[in-house]
């Protein structure tokens, strides 16, 4: 069963179960798959699909820090509930660890020297590994921590 059929499933799911969130947010993420085929006038695969749901989830992530500074507690709660309702159908995450081994070794076989100017040369190559496993900002974070060591 494909990443659309499956999400058609629990929407399906949901509304019999009366999981609001659930269904709303199913709702918004098949509707973004949707509006990206309309668009482009292609079809998704599975990868296309989690491509798009890992957008949402960080748009949902960005705004977590302003509801935070905001102090709505309501909206994060809501959010927060939302990501992880998304989680579920993207591929598990890859830890912080797993990306500085990848960083090291990328950097090792480019043969990357540790300063701030090869941001650009060793960042293209570990994304294209870790696509769709890490989020770029996690990623930039340990690249720009490997490059400052000495």
């Amino acid at each position: 069963m494909g990443l659309k059929e499956e999400l058609m499933k629990d929407f399906k799911e949901a509304m019999k179960a009366r999981d609001e969130v659930a269904k709303n947010t199913i709702s918004l993420a098949r509707a973004a798959v949707k509006q990206f085929e309309v668009d482009k006038r292609e079809e998704l695969d599975d990868a296309g699909v989690v491509a798009i749901l890992q957008k949402q989830i960080k748009m949902r992530k960005d705004a977590l820090a302003d509801f935070e500074k905001a102090g709505r507690q309501d909206l994060l709660d809501a959010y927060n509930a939302e990501i992880k309702v998304l989680s579920k159908y993207i591929p598990e995450q890859l830890s912080k660890e797993k990306i500085e081994e990848i960083v090291r070794e990328t950097a090792e076989a480019l043969n990357i020297e540790k300063s701030r100017k090869s941001m650009g040369k060793l960042m293209g190559p570990v994304m294209g590994k870790v696509k769709g496993l890490a989020d770029g900002n996690d990623v930039k974070e340990v690249v720009m921590k490997f490059l400052s060591e000495e």
